[in-house]
């Protein structure tokens, strides 16, 4: 089986990914890492250099080479993959997956997001607390109607990522 987390930037996919792969014992792969170290860019320096469609492109690429693996895997997906081009399709095609939605609020998100608005790409460019739950808000909405389609949701707020971990095993089953 593969098990694809997605949700929007900051939701704590990459915690879960590490805490999921620990219960399970199956192998993690963060989308962006796996990006990162075939680019040898982070994903700022390939948002910089290449741009965001270069980047979606790649993204695409690697998901599809994941997808063709034999073994079971967790795999964090990126917060805008499942609304980029096919890519929502290929995970819910594929017999062995699963696509979990680690689902937080906007308020959740922009107290995660706040501190951590000059690392991320798509949100460095803002000025204030505002205009990060302004700017969540708007893409949370452009893309709940793609991370609604998961196989799975799980409301992620208030918890830790072990009791998220509990309850994906418990919902797998």
């Amino acid at each position: 089986m593969k098990i694809f987390l997605c949700g929007y930037m900051g939701s704590g996919k990459s915690l879960v990914l590490h805490s999921l792969s620990q219960k399970s014992g199956y192998p993690k792969i963060d989308l962006d890492d796996q990006i990162s170290l075939i680019t040898e860019n982070t994903i700022s320096e390939i948002f910089d250099l290449k741009g965001e469609l270069f980047f979606r492109k790649l993204e695409s690429k690697v998901l599809e080479d994941i997808l063709q693996e034999p073994k079971s895997l967790i795999v964090a997906l990126g917060g805008g993959t499942p609304t980029y081009g096919n890519n929502l399709q290929l995970i819910k095609e594929a017999e062995d997956a699963k696509l979990v939605y680690l689902k937080a609020s906007i308020d959740c998100l922009t107290e995660r997001l706040h501190k951590e608005m000059d690392e991320r790409p798509l949100i460095s460019h803002l000025n204030s607390k505002k205009e990060l739950e302004d700017f969540i808000r708007k893409h949370l909405f452009e893309r709940s109607y793609f991370y609604n389609q998961a196989d799975i949701i799980v409301n992620v707020d208030q918890k830790t990522p072990q009791e998220i971990t509990r309850e994906i095993w418990m919902l797998l089953k």
